[in-house]
C-alpha cells in the first residue's frame, strides 16, 4: 500500500494518507486509456456539419437543353454534382460520433490514469485551500507556493469561491471528484487533490 504526504496550502507537510492499491496501483494499459479518451473526445463532437445534396439545392427543375441533337452530353438538372453550384456527392451529414464504453472499463481507465500520475510523482494531496475572498491573485499566490503548473485540482464539492478565483489562471482547472475523468487527468501535468476529495474518490472506486 502506497503512502502519500499531505501538504497544507503553504506547502508544509501536515500528515500522510494511505492510498488503496486497488485504485492507485493498477497495471497501466495504454490501449484502454486510449479507448476511453477517444470515446470522451468523440462524445464532445457536435456532429452538425452538413453539405447539400442535389435534392436539397434550390432550382434545377428545368432540363438545361434537349436530350438529343445538341452534340453536348445529356443533362437533366443544373444542380447535378457535375455542375458548378450543384449539390455535393457523399458529403458530410449530421451524425452522432459517440460510442459506448462499458462502465467497468471507464472505471478501470480512471484507476490507471491515477496510477500513472502517482508513479510519475505528479500526484499531490493538499489538506485544504481556504481563501478569504474571491480573488484571482489570492489563488495565484497559493498555486505558486505549491508549485502548480498546468494542474488539475480535484475538490469534493463545488466551491464557488475557489472556482471563480482559479478560472482565469492559464493551465489550472478545477473539477469535482464525481466529475473526474481520464482525459482531464492525462492532459494536465499535475493532479492536486484536496484530502476529502481523495478520500471520497478512493471509497467510490474501491
Amino acid at each position: 500500500m502506497a503512502t502519500i504526504t499531505i501538504y497544507d496550502q503553504t506547502n508544509k507537510e501536515v500528515g500522510s494518507m494511505d492510498l488503496a492499491p486497488e485504485v492507485f496501483e493498477v497495471p497501466v494499459k495504454p490501449e484502454i486509456l486510449h479507448l476511453v479518451v477517444r470515446s470522451q473526445l468523440a462524445a464532445k463532437r457536435s456532429g452538425t456539419h452538413a453539405t447539400k445534396t442535389r435534392g436539397m439545392k434550390r432550382g434545377g427543375g428545368a432540363k438545361p437543353w434537349r436530350q438529343k441533337g445538341t452534340g453536348r452530353a445529356r443533362a437533366g438538372s443544373t444542380r447535378s454534382p457535375l455542375w458548378r453550384g450543384g449539390g455535393t456527392t457523399f458529403g458530410p451529414q449530421p451524425r452522432d460520433y459517440s460510442f459506448k464504453v462499458n462502465k467497468k472499463v471507464r472505471a478501470l481507465a480512471l484507476k490507471m490514469a491515477l496510477t500513472s500520475k502517482l508513479s510519475e510523482e505528479k500526484l499531490m494531496v493538499v489538506k485544504s485551500i481556504d481563501l478569504p475572498e474571491i480573488k484571482t491573485k489570492l489563488f495565484a499566490d497559493v498555486a505558486e507556493t505549491l508549485g502548480l503548473y498546468k494542474a488539475l485540482i480535484v475538490v469534493k464539492d463545488a466551491d464557488n469561491k475557489l472556482l471563480l478565483s482559479a478560472r482565469n489562471i492559464p493551465g489550472i482547472k478545477l473539477i469535482s471528484a464525481d466529475q473526474l475523468n481520464v482525459y482531464d487527468i492525462l492532459r494536465h501535468r499535475q493532479v492536486v487533490m484536496l484530502e476529502n476529495a481523495a478520500q471520497d474518490l478512493q471509497e467510490r472506486l474501491k
